[in-house]
């Protein structure tokens, strides 16, 4: 069986059985482990899968491409973007990660009010260009296509020479015990070096984000300043969370 029809048969055993078990689908077919994990290894990369010990789980709805996760809780995101933005004062340099609640943010900063709007996303450079008359501050690099956001070593040089009062962090998982967490390793890298840059950092956490977890650590909870949620949200996770950090609604 070629490599190609290969994976096209890890999709579908995803698609079927909610998880794929690299032993199993090496014996069935006749092949080595080996050729099972390497094509696992690229269709992860791929952001079609998450890689876990034995085989891969699907991707977390909060860790797909930023255009499928655009669909994704939309009214929570816009309360969870309108709470944020009250959080910013006059004159402020504010740093808005990539993100589909910091676009919902970028839409509603207010006009005369002498910000600075720093960000790795070209898309919420835009929204902001559009949307309000804040000074806009490109974070540049090499453009990742899953996130749509500059990262790599361009951007960590950027980064280090940056400063500014807010950074309103997006995550794909807020959880009381793994804290914030992102599914691509180059993007926690990143937003780990912006949060040393800025005063204080405020992680955005629409309701599908709220427990869920992703595969690589950004920062503990006890790094940043708070946590913006839903005040509509019920999720008992909350709570949880507000023993280890401040919550905002």
């Amino acid at each position: 069986m070629l490599g190609a029809q290969r994976k096209d048969h890890l999709r579908e055993i995803l698609r079927r059985d909610g998880r794929v078990v690299a032993k199993d689908v090496a014996l069935d077919l006749g092949v080595s482990e080996d050729s099972i994990r390497r094509d696992l290894r690229e269709l992860a990369d791929a952001g079609e899968m998450v890689r876990v010990y034995g085989g891969a789980l699907p991707v977390p709805p909060a860790d797909r491409p930023v255009d499928q996760r655009s669909s994704l809780a939309t009214d929570s995101k816009e309360r969870v973007a309108r709470r944020a933005v009250d959080l910013i004062a006059p004159g402020s340099t504010i740093v808005l990660d990539a993100g589909t609640t910091t676009l919902a943010m970028a839409r509603m900063l207010p006009r005369g009010a002498e910000l600075t709007v720093i960000t790795p996303s070209p898309a919420i450079a835009l929204a902001v260009a559009e949307h309000s008359d804040a000074r806009i501050v490109m974070i540049g690099g090499e453009l990742a296509r899953f996130s749509m956001v500059a990262s790599g070593p361009l951007a960590m040089e950027a980064v280090q020479h940056l400063a500014a009062d807010l950074f309103f962090l997006g995550v794909t998982g807020i959880d009381p015990a793994r804290g914030l967490t992102t599914g691509h390793l180059d993007d926690a890298v990143t937003k780990r070096a912006i949060a040393a840059r800025c005063t204080r950092t405020f992680v955005l956490g629409s309701e599908e984000k709220i427990g869920a977890t992703s595969q690589y650590p950004v920062l503990d909870l006890d790094s940043v300043a708070g946590v913006v949620v839903d005040p509509r949200d019920a999720n008992p996770v909350i709570e949880e969370l507000a023993g280890r950090v401040s919550v905002l609604r």
